[in-house]
């Protein structure tokens, strides 16, 4: 379909592209890849009035790190994240979304504000516990991964807000394992389950699982993890403690799984992911 009529304009600057959201009011969004908000456009899910480009605001690409963290520019395409290994689990699942050319042009800053619960790398920043940094006319502040989306497509970035940059704990010493299931590879995930794990010797001193595409917003399996924390990794404890992944979800029934297929997927999906961190492989 041909999406409804908008304005374009592209922003010289951060505080441009902020002043353009205040004077544009709330049917103004902004592009950065455009793989997430586009799709919706054509099919006139989404019809913005005025869409405002970043792809020339300068300081808003590229990865460093600093205290034990990762600093990810918000305009830094997926496929830089999938050549960056070093990144860990962000690297590995970065690899899945879709095809090259949308891991070209998408990025994370526009992924994670769009909110897609059926999307890769909001688990990512779930499980990783990791943060956003945001900056209005107000000025700049942090949000938890934890805080960040609240319902379906829906973030608690502001609509006079722009995404800027992403955090990601380093976890060196850590293991990570991402399992997803799709019909095809450029498919959104029916479900998706990643997991990171720290362990000495056998003992799993901590761990993180979080689920994609389970409910309205990207889920931490707590069950899963407290099953497993402090607990000897094995094959037998992995499969007994995925058991419980599909506690407390609501996934959404759809064309490709009832709910409880994607229930049953959680489950498996999760003792796949978890025995790749915790390498039993």
């Amino acid at each position: 379909m041909i999406p409804a009529e908008f304005d374009y304009a592209v922003a010289g600057s951060l505080d441009e592209a902020i002043q353009m959201l205040v004077d544009g009011g709330e049917d103004a969004k902004l592009l950065a890849g455009g793989h997430s908000l586009i799709p919706l456009m054509k099919l006139r899910l989404a019809a913005p009035s005025l869409l405002i480009d970043l792809r020339k605001v300068a300081g808003l690409g590229g990865i460093s790190r600093e205290d034990g963290t990762w600093r990810i520019g918000a305009l830094t395409p997926h496929t830089e994240l999938e050549h960056s290994p070093e990144l860990g689990l962000a690297s590995t699942v970065a690899g899945t979304i879709a095809d090259p050319q949308v891991r070209n042009r998408g990025t994370i800053g526009g992924s994670l504000a769009h909110g897609d619960p059926a999307s890769d790398l909001p688990g990512v920043l779930l499980a990783a516990e990791g943060s956003v940094t945001v900056q209005g006319p107000d000025g700049q502040r942090t949000i938890d991964a934890a805080d960040l989306f609240q319902n379906y497509m829906e973030t608690a970035i502001g609509p006079t807000e722009v995404l800027t940059e992403v955090r990601i704990p380093t976890f060196d010493g850590w293991g990570h394992g991402y399992e997803k299931f799709n019909r095809r590879s450029e498919d959104w995930a029916m479900v998706a389950v990643s997991a990171l794990v720290k362990q000495t010797g056998d003992v799993c001193e901590d761990v993180r699982v979080s689920l994609t595409n389970m409910g309205s917003v990207p889920l931490r399996a707590k069950a899963v993890e407290d099953a497993l924390r402090g607990q000897s990794l094995t094959a037998d404890s992995i499969a007994k403690a995925a058991e419980q992944a599909a506690d407390g979800t609501d996934p959404p029934a759809d064309l490709n799984a009832s709910a409880d297929y994607k229930r049953h997927l959680a489950r498996v999906l999760t003792r796949r992911a978890l025995t790749q961190a915790a390498g039993l492989t």
